[in-house]
């Protein structure tokens, strides 16, 4: 087990009651002025999968390849992923600077610039035994941001941001034996309706069975909670559901939720400071007396501060918001505001080691782009782990 050494002054801003539980919680005890917090590094390296993947038969194209996080996954599963494409610039360089896509393709592009034949010649040469399509089209037609504009300001499914229709085409060209479709929670709000059912016609109509898995990343493996849908599809017939690994309460067979620290500790040293990981400015008085695991509503009457600093319900709920090193993060976004969190525990802002590692990316993984660009690169992936257990269940059905 390693060990992180954190100074007591770090915790001492926190009103007694609620530094008192923390300290419960965690089982901490004062040492020379410094506690010891202990954890088991669970990083993992992608190169050991690299050979599977590639003697695979089963084999996959990419759609929407972002970062990488769903193409790692279906390669950890065993599927070769034969192209990626992407229209961010940074990501495509991402993915080319990784020996583990070297046989990969990749394509700074549209999917609405490209057909099946432009994936003949690649298909021939590597003739796979079955075909699978990889891709989470953008989402922002069905974020939960969108909920603020009237119905009549929202698009749905006629926001031009809006590429499952794109997806659907391509799909529908290629015919593969089985696809992933991925995307936010929020497709499946009432709003987003119309969305749902006229996937659910065309994938009908495309002669597809499919099963709609709203998963929550911590019920995988990873150590961050973190809901998204799965739309996966298969020409047989599909009997069953992905199995979950992990439960909040140790339900029998399954492992208790990842805790953070087990995947960020590693990263604490010095050797990794950041230059954009300071709070100094308006909030960091107010951070500090957050309690890890906890957010601005620590600092009201009802959870004992006096005098009250926030009141309930005035800011996003994760304003302020802080990691608790024994407890899966909350989710990882893209481009979260100056004050929103997660934050660390040690009250700075997350670095994107950490980000990485919460969001499982391998740690011989690398990324290119300016820190907010591969800040953005991270958020926007599918945690590896989590794509992992879905390309090993669409295996399964195919």
């Amino acid at each position: 087990m390693a060990k992180i050494i954190i100074e007591k002054k770090t915790f001492s801003p926190i009103i007694d009651t609620q530094r008192r539980v923390f300290f419960e919680s965690l089982k901490l005890k004062e040492k020379n002025g410094t506690y010891e917090l202990s954890y088991e590094d669970k990083n993992f390296l992608c190169k050991p999968y690299l050979e599977t993947a590639m003697q695979s038969k089963i084999q996959g194209l990419s759609f929407f390849s972002g970062g990488g996080g769903l193409d790692i996954g279906a390669q950890m599963a065993g599927i070769k992923v034969l192209t990626s494409l992407d229209v961010e610039k940074d990501a495509i360089a991402t993915l080319r600077a990784n020996d583990f896509f070297s046989h990969t393709e990749h394509r700074l592009d549209d999917i609405r610039n490209v057909t099946a034949k432009d994936y003949d010649k690649i298909l021939k040469t590597n003739n796979p035994e079955k075909l699978v399509l990889l891709g989470g089209p953008p989402c922002q037609p069905f974020s939960k941001a969108g909920y603020w504009k009237t119905l009549s300001q929202r698009l749905g499914p006629d926001d031009p941001r809006n590429m499952i229709g794109s997806y659907l085409g391509i799909i529908d060209e290629i015919k593969p034996d089985g696809f992933i479709l991925e995307n936010v929670e929020s497709i499946l709000h009432p709003h987003n309706r119309q969305a749902v059912e006229d996937l659910s016609e065309a994938l009908e109509q495309m002669n597809y069975n499919y099963v709609l898995v709203k998963a929550n990343a911590c019920d995988y493996g990873v150590p961050q909670k973190r809901k998204r849908v799965f739309f996966i599809a298969s020409k047989h017939k599909i009997n069953s559901l992905p199995v979950a690994t992990h439960s909040e309460n140790s339900e029998e067979g399954k492992l208790p939720y990842e805790r953070v620290i087990d995947w960020i500790g590693r990263f604490d040293g010095i050797q990794y400071l950041s230059e954009t990981e300071s709070t100094e400015g308006l909030h960091h008085d107010a951070l500090i007396q957050v309690p890890p695991g906890s957010n601005y509503i620590a600092l009201s009457e009802r959870r004992g501060h006096v005098p009250e600093l926030f009141k309930p319900g005035t800011r996003y709920w994760t304003f302020l918001l802080k990691l608790h090193p024994y407890l899966p993060s909350w989710t990882i976004i893209a481009q979260p505001g100056h004050w929103e969190g997660p934050f660390h525990w040690n009250n700075r802002r997350l670095r994107n080691e950490e980000l990485a590692a919460i969001q499982t990316f391998p740690i011989d993984y690398k990324f290119v782009g300016s820190p907010r660009s591969i800040h953005k690169q991270i958020g926007n992936a599918v945690p590896c782990l989590l794509a992992q257990s879905m390309c090993n269940f669409l295996k399964e059905i195919i």
